[in-house]
């Protein structure tokens, strides 16, 4: 079983991968879709830390609420991500 540090991990190069930065934006429902049904809960509790930590923003709007990486925290990111490769 994956622990919250590695979920958030995956979290965040997914949204890198997809390049959702500024106001390139996505559903908040959408970041459990790549995650196995049994992981779903534990991907939104991390993607709400990740919220609170200040890697996502959130952009509430009338349909849902919608998340981006943080690009002022770009360098941090990225190196998080990149160490999780070379892992």
């Amino acid at each position: 079983m994956k622990d919250t540090f590695q979920i958030k991990i995956e979290l965040l190069s997914k949204l890198v991968r997809k390049n959702y930065w500024k106001n390139r934006h996505t559903s908040f429902d959408n970041l459990q879709k790549s995650f196995p049904k049994h992981l779903r809960k534990d991907v939104k509790n991390a993607a709400k830390e990740l919220i609170k930590e200040g890697y996502i923003l959130q952009k509430p709007t009338g349909y849902g609420l919608e998340i981006s990486l943080n690009s002022r925290r770009m360098s941090e990111i990225l190196n998080v991500v990149e160490k999780s490769y070379k892992e």
